[in-house]
């Protein structure tokens, strides 16, 4: 559980503080436009971020 619990936390620390790069990575390529992130993207992907931090630090629990 440990491994498990440093990913989420180094993926979940990524979307917090990085949400442009994960957007650039994993969403830019399905749009036809050139354009940034919307705000819904952006806060929803702050809230898995914070989620999977949290998540992460349980498993050094478990």
């Amino acid at each position: 559980m440990f491994f498990l619990g440093l990913v989420l936390i180094i993926f979940g620390g990524f979307c917090v503080l990085m949400p442009d790069a994960i957007y650039q990575f994993s969403e830019s390529w399905k749009s036809s436009s050139e354009g940034e992130p919307s705000a819904a993207y952006l806060l929803s992907c702050r809230i898995g971020g914070v989620i999977a931090v949290i998540v992460g630090i349980m498993a050094f629990f478990v």
